[in-house]
């Protein structure tokens, strides 16, 4: 890894699968970036699955954030990877926060 910069891939889902999935993805894709890291997120809301993952993204991945208030499906596509699991709510309230904290955690891999 460049310099701490990770690869970041995760799932955003909310119990209504409206607001919260959508806000949490650009929170998450706006903080990871401004702090320079690569970052796709997959949503699962009420219309089904968009920016789906492929497996290349994943095998690729440094991390792998579900950040969600549901169960979410494709979940064994993570098998072996470092996961980080967190509600919608607090990726929205501190986005930069979270990847701070995972930044520290791979770091110390």
């Amino acid at each position: 890894m460049e310099e701490n910069k990770m690869k970041i891939v995760g799932v955003a889902a909310c119990t209504s699968g409206i607001a919260h999935t959508y806000i949490a993805k650009q929170k998450l894709e706006k903080a990871a970036k401004a702090l320079g890291h690569t970052v796709h997120i997959e949503t699962q809301g009420t219309i089904g699955t968009e920016d789906e993952l492929t497996m290349a993204e994943i095998k690729a991945a440094d991390v792998v954030i579900i950040a969600a208030d549901i169960k979410i499906g494709g979940r064994d596509r993570f098998i072996g990877k470092k996961v980080v699991e967190i509600p919608t709510s607090m990726v929205i309230k501190a986005p930069k926060g979270l990847i701070n904290k995972i930044e520290e955690e791979v770091a110390k891999v």
